[in-house]
């Protein structure tokens, strides 16, 4: 099928992935057809224009299942059975499991399903959260397997793109080492670190900056969704897992030395262990890609105080218009107790002394 053709896609699932596909794909003038395991949830993905509730009438080439992994290979292979002809991804977030699962119900129809999965997302569930723009300039892993067909890849590559996304081929296996790295292990790191703070001392809590919001942001996922992506991809996780438990290991036997030590001696304790991960850590930051997917590029910051009231960030962005440099970033930091904020604004160091100096002269407070 060409890549100009309309096509008419089925999406089963209609939380936060499947309304925001639906959207994407009404924007881009597709027939979208939605169908939830609760029908109160489809209508409501629908009512927000998603898409077609489910009708008889349906003929789609296209499906999109998109459920947690666990139930992702009954129902896959349930719609390879409803629809014959059709091309079958999933969303989910864990490829090796589900594909090994399916393989033992529905052998012989491997060749219609593509694993798939947008690497974009919220904090928050439901159809009421979902976003025409979710996937814009996302990645979207296809995770095809020699089982498929150049043209039953193309589909999903076409449902990705319609989406907004950028593709990338990795094997199941490949993607499932990647995501434990990339988005398994942080989920479950920061949900531990915000669990120490559910029965921590409430003034501790009170002192708390913008690092530890920015370090706990994920634990706002939904835990039973979390609890069964972590399960499925535990063989990967665990050797992530394993890899933090042993550096964690050699920077507590450091402290540990380090709260035994009497300071009054000439010498401090070796601390070398420490110092080692702080600066791993550093060089871990500089490879993850920039915003173009390249790598990390180095920014000058200007951290700026703005007042919290209506139109002042407008204001800050026309400013640096004005002598036309790119904010190649932009971070907000809330202050406690006081209605403003500080914007920490990324640029390139070669236009930084220019912006400084305009925003100090127009009046702007620049913090250090």
């Amino acid at each position: 099928m060409s890549d100009e053709a309309p096509r008419e896609v089925l999406v089963v699932g209609t939380g936060l992935i499947g309304t925001s596909i639906g959207l994407a794909l009404v924007a881009a003038d597709q027939r979208v057809w939605l169908t939830d395991r609760d029908a109160k949830t489809a209508q409501v993905a629908s009512d927000r224009g998603a898409g077609e509730v489910l009708g008889v009438d349906a003929k789609p080439t296209l499906i999109v299942i998109a459920v947690p992994p666990r139930s992702v290979p009954v129902v896959a292979a349930e719609y390879l059975t409803l629809f014959p002809n059709a091309t079958v991804t999933d969303v989910a977030s864990v490829k090796t499991l589900p594909l090994t699962r399916l393989a033992e119900i529905a052998p012989n129809q491997l060749d219609r399903f593509v694993g798939g999965h947008p690497m974009a997302g919220r904090e928050v569930a439901g159809p009421m959260s979902g976003r025409s723009d979710l996937f814009e300039d996302r990645l979207w892993a296809i995770t095809p397997t020699d089982a498929n067909t150049v043209e039953r890849v193309g589909e999903v590559r076409w449902l990705a793109t319609k989406c907004g996304s950028l593709v990338v081929d990795l094997s199941p296996a490949e993607h499932d080492r990647a995501v434990a790295l990339t988005s398994h292990a942080p989920q479950l790191l920061a949900s531990i670190l915000a669990a120490q703070l559910a029965d921590a001392d409430p003034g501790d809590v009170a002192v708390s900056g913008q690092g530890l919001r920015d370090a706990t942001r994920l634990a706002d996922s939904v835990p039973d969704l979390w609890a069964e992506i972590l399960a499925s991809n535990a063989p990967d996780v665990l050797r992530v897992l394993n890899r933090l438990t042993e550096e964690l290991a050699l920077v507590i036997e450091s402290l540990e030395r380090v709260a035994d030590a009497d300071y009054r001696r000439d010498l401090p304790p070796d601390i070398a262990p420490v110092r080692s991960i702080l600066e791993r850590g550093n060089e871990g930051r500089t490879a993850l890609p920039d915003k173009h997917g390249g790598t990390a590029h180095d920014y000058d910051v200007i951290p700026v105080v703005v007042d919290d009231k209506p139109g002042e960030l407008a204001r800050l962005f026309a400013a640096a218009g004005e002598v036309d440099v790119n904010l190649e970033d932009v971070r907000i930091e809330h202050t406690v107790g006081r209605l403003r904020a500080i914007i920490e604004l990324d640029v390139d160091p070669a236009s930084s002394q220019r912006l400084r100096r305009l925003l100090q002269e127009s009046g702007w407070q620049i913090r250090g």
